[in-house]
């Protein structure tokens, strides 16, 4: 076998991101308080690149779609600058003094935000109060704040009583016996025993606090807790929670009569006392801060049309600083000077264009999806029509996964509420005329029906199936059922009131 050396050309196509390519796909993604975030990081590593201050931004009055195409082809020429060419940045830096480079529309007015947040008492400080108040003593106290330390959200103990014993005695992480011997082990095993009856007492009391059941192991005892303390006659009540909650749940009430002995009447009355039970001590105490959305989009309707408008608020406007853009041409500064200043100025030209395509980008995909879903702009949610990122694509004549970034993880505020833009695309279920109608739509239409249903008689999915038929759209019945589900209503059986 020889083996030989030899030069050849080969002709290939491949796809290079380039530097200002992976910029702009960056940004496309982001969302309105990414977006900030990263402009703040770049001002911060770059010189180059500088904030408008309010007083500038007054004096700017040029129309913003005269703005977009002045600096764009005024950055394709200084991208394209040669070293030695001087003439152009003298003229830039004249004309960047008092302007901005990224013009996002103000006419919408700054919402106001006049609440005032404060943090909220938590379940574990409000058991920690009562606890420190309720004359425990301090070995009592330690165990009682491990105890609270080890509830969930829903305010039911998570640990093993003999787990929070443990914890107490030995600290996490060590063994009863560990290192000591066998004999001090058995000694381990009495004072566990002693601490696990102390445990369970404490566990009692802390039980009786307000909220009342905090600290149960489990539903059960959570619902026989509220019953001991707050009705006298607890008979049937407490039978029916200790040995038929899966029949409650499921609504047989004439098996429950029958098991107990009991009458009709008797047990539906009873299950209408257990129904106002907490079945979640915690609830009211729930340290899940609500999650405010900050729209990426505005849609205002305009007589007959829609308008478009970008949220900036918060979005600092962007220019090149003339500062430092007159060390560019300073016939002083020696090459790695030099050097270093064209990269960051470079960098931050990238910028300035990623961040206005991206602003183009959103706004003409925006536009494409209200021409598609005019009807749900103008009439609502049960006008909503199939679309796919493909129809948007084409419409535009970008590539899908353009359309993907965009509405990903971004908002638009509509006439009609805050929408994710992803919820604008759904598939199509047929219709009797041949024009098919979104899923969301055909969602919405059956929370509409339930919502208006007769809670001693509510409608079976086969029902539902008749009643959407008869409004011209033919779906069966797992359909409905699937629908029903993701919407997180019971079936009817479970959804019927007796009382």
């Amino acid at each position: 076998m020889a083996f030989d050396l030899r030069q050849e050309l080969r002709l290939s196509q491949q796809l290079v991101m380039t530097p200002q390519l992976q910029l702009a796909i960056k940004l496309l993604q982001m969302c309105k308080l990414e977006l900030a975030d990263k402009i703040q990081q770049e001002m911060t590593e770059n010189p180059f690149l500088e904030e408008v201050q309010e007083a500038e931004k007054e004096t700017s009055e040029e129309g913003e779609g005269s703005t977009i195409e002045r600096v764009d082809s005024e950055l394709e020429m200084f991208t394209n600058v040669k070293e030695g060419t001087r003439l152009e940045w003298k003229d830039y830096i004249a004309q960047s003094s008092n302007e901005s480079y990224i013009p996002f529309d103000e006419r919408e007015e700054k919402e106001s935000f006049e609440a005032v947040v404060t943090k909220s008492t938590s379940l574990a400080d409000h058991l920690m109060w009562q606890l420190h108040m309720s004359g425990f003593t301090g070995e009592e106290q330690e165990i009682g704040e491990l105890i609270i330390g080890n509830l969930n959200q829903d305010g039911y103990l998570q640990p093993s009583l003999a787990e929070i014993a443990k914890v107490y005695l030995f600290g996490e992480g060590r063994e009863e016996g560990e290192g000591n011997g066998t004999h001090v082990t058995h000694l381990n095993w009495i004072r566990l025993l002693s601490v696990l009856q102390k445990a369970e007492k404490v566990l009692q009391r802390i039980q009786e606090f307000d909220p009342l059941g905090v600290a149960s192991r489990s539903l059960e005892e959570c619902l026989l807790v509220q019953i001991r303390f707050l009705y006298d006659e607890r008979d049937l009540l407490e039978k029916m929670v200790r040995f038929h909650l899966s029949d409650l749940e499921r609504k047989k009430y004439q098996a429950i009569a029958s098991a107990l002995n009991a009458r009709m009447e008797e047990v539906v009355e009873t299950a209408k006392v257990i129904a106002h039970l907490e079945p979640k001590p915690g609830r009211p105490f729930s340290d899940q801060e609500p999650q405010y959305i900050t729209p990426d989009i505005h849609v205002f309707k305009t007589g007959d049309d829609y308008t478009v408008v970008l949220n900036g608020d918060g979005l600092p406007k962007l220019r090149i600083s003339p500062f430092y853009l007159k060390s560019l041409y300073n016939s002083s500064s020696s090459a790695e000077v030099k050097n270093y200043v064209r990269d960051k100025m470079r960098s931050a030209i990238w910028l300035i264009k990623s961040i206005y395509q991206r602003e183009k980008t959103i706004r003409k995909v925006m536009e494409s999806i209200i021409k598609f879903q005019r009807g749900f702009f103008d009439h609502g949610i049960n006008y909503l029509k199939p679309l796919v990122l493909k129809d948007v694509a084409e419409d535009i004549s970008m590539h899908e996964s353009t359309v993907s970034r965009v509405t990903t993880n971004k908002y638009v505020h509509t006439p009609h509420g805050i929408f994710e833009l992803k919820y604008f695309f759904n598939a199509g279920v047929g219709s009797e005329g041949g024009e098919g109608v979104a899923s969301e739509t055909v969602r919405n239409k059956i929370k509409e029906i339930l919502a208006s249903e007769d809670s001693k008689h509510p409608y079976s999915d086969q029902e539902i199936v008749e009643i959407l038929k008869k409004q011209g759209l033919t779906i069966a019945r797992r359909t409905i059922a699937k629908y029903r589900e993701m919407l997180g209503i019971l079936p009817s059986s479970r959804r019927k009131k007796f009382y």
